[in-house]
């Protein structure tokens, strides 16, 4: 994890850059979101923020070492219910969409109406009270009042859909249920009574596993397109953040990394059974980039949680309490990590759009799976050492693949299978 991962206040930054402070790293030299005095060795500062701008994985510091700090600050409590009401608006945003791109295959023009793109502004929009939830949805009709004719009228037979009705009054009482667990959970936040504090900490967390069941439901999937399930899975991923940040707040250390852990590893195994699914390039336009920064934005907020935890298992309970002392960035300095309503399309979006120009939907398919799991990357670059070996192409066999991206790798599986299907 690249020190630039943080971002810190511009006193801090400056220090560090100077040498006088430096960011605090694990025993595996992975860089947390502390500061320290390099003499001294004393904590001087939470990180205000963070690079990345995350599409699911709740932001690390803003959960951070809260659980310690909980009795010290009562603004801790405001911005984690302010979190927590993000991560509603989220889900509600996310799952919206299931209406028109969850129970077949859908045109091209309907998914890029829906896109990561979109679905960022949904989130803002509904933060700023511009769209309404209802029963864990938006009204599409609204929210895509000035797309296409096709597309308004694909939603006016939505409500003929039997199908999607079933889904929509399951997945509304779950919704419900994450939504009062949430104002349980708030309530938690600000009790003084231990005892009463735990009571509703563990209520909460019977109610989002509740949720999670509902949403991990296998029931739900079948006849589920490829894009109708990414949607469903991660309005699951962040229910399960949620149910790990109950745990950070009552001090659970092992059960959060084991937490996390677990989920790195489901949000992987999902996305590559999501990318088997996909069956054209419509889906897959749609998947790529909400996909790609998944894997390289939340999955790395994700692994910047865990390591905070571990490595605070491993502090003494002098430098627990040092660290517990420090202030947590004021809400109006740490807009490093607020997001706003995106003018522009995400990078993933011109990222792949790029890839598009020069490969096609077999390799970009495996591109995107080297994405979400760099190893498979071996079975192609063996291939085409082989293949270029034996078919008099020595140069396409190069010495250090470390040095290849991942179009070319794919671009030549796909380009000597196709040579050696018509030989």
């Amino acid at each position: 994890m690249p020190d630039g991962l943080f971002v810190f206040p511009s006193k801090i930054q400056a220090a560090i850059a100077s040498g006088a402070y430096e960011v605090v790293k694990n025993s595996a030299g992975t860089a947390l979101g502390i500061a320290q005095d390099k003499a001294t060795g004393q904590f001087v500062a939470h990180a205000i923020g963070m690079s990345a701008q995350p599409f699911l994985a709740l932001t690390p510091l803003q959960i951070g070492l809260t659980g310690m700090q909980m009795a010290q600050n009562h603004l801790d409590f405001l911005k984690i219910s302010r979190m927590l009401n993000d991560v509603l608006n989220t889900v509600a945003a996310l799952q919206a969409s299931t209406p028109l791109i969850g129970l077949d295959p859908v045109a091209g023009v309907v998914l890029a109406a829906v896109n990561i793109w979109q679905a960022l502004k949904w989130r803002e929009d509904i933060k700023k009270l511009h769209l309404q939830v209802n029963n864990g949805f938006i009204d599409l009709k609204h929210a895509l009042k000035n797309q296409r004719a096709e597309i308004l009228q694909r939603i006016e037979q939505i409500p003929k859909d039997i199908q999607f009705k079933n889904h929509e009054m399951i997945l509304s009482q779950s919704y419900e249920e994450f939504k009062e667990a949430i104002v349980c959970l708030n309530h938690a936040l600000i009790m003084t009574d231990m005892k009463h504090k735990n009571d509703n900490f563990t209520l909460a967390k019977g109610m989002l596993h509740n949720a999670l069941v509902t949403y991990n439901n296998p029931n739900l999937y079948q006849q589920t397109s490829a894009a109708g399930q990414l949607r469903r899975m991660e309005c699951s991923w962040l229910i399960d953040q949620t149910i790990t940040t109950i745990y950070q707040l009552q001090g659970q250390h092992e059960v959060v990394s084991a937490r996390l852990s677990n989920l790195r590893k489901k949000i992987r195994d999902n996305s590559l059974q999501i990318i088997d699914r996909c069956e054209c390039d419509n889906e897959l336009d749609f998947l790529f980039p909400e996909v790609m920064r998944i894997h390289t934005q939340d999955l790395p907020l994700l692994e910047s949680w865990q390591n905070q935890v571990d490595w605070m298992k491993s502090l003494s309970p002098s430098e627990l309490k040092e660290l517990a002392s420090l202030e947590l960035p004021d809400e109006e300095n740490s807009g490093a990590t607020a997001n706003t309503n995106p003018a522009e399309p995400p990078v993933e979006l011109s990222f792949y759009e790029t890839l598009k120009q020069k490969s096609h939907y077999d390799s970009l398919r495996d591109q995107l799976r080297f994405i979400v799991k760099p190893e498979l990357r071996q079975h192609h670059e063996s291939y085409v050492f082989q293949r270029a070996n034996a078919t008099g192409y020595p140069a396409l066999a190069p010495s250090n693949w470390q040095e290849v991206p991942d179009l070319t790798v794919a671009n030549l599986y796909h380009y000597f299978k196709q040579q050696e299907r018509y030989a």
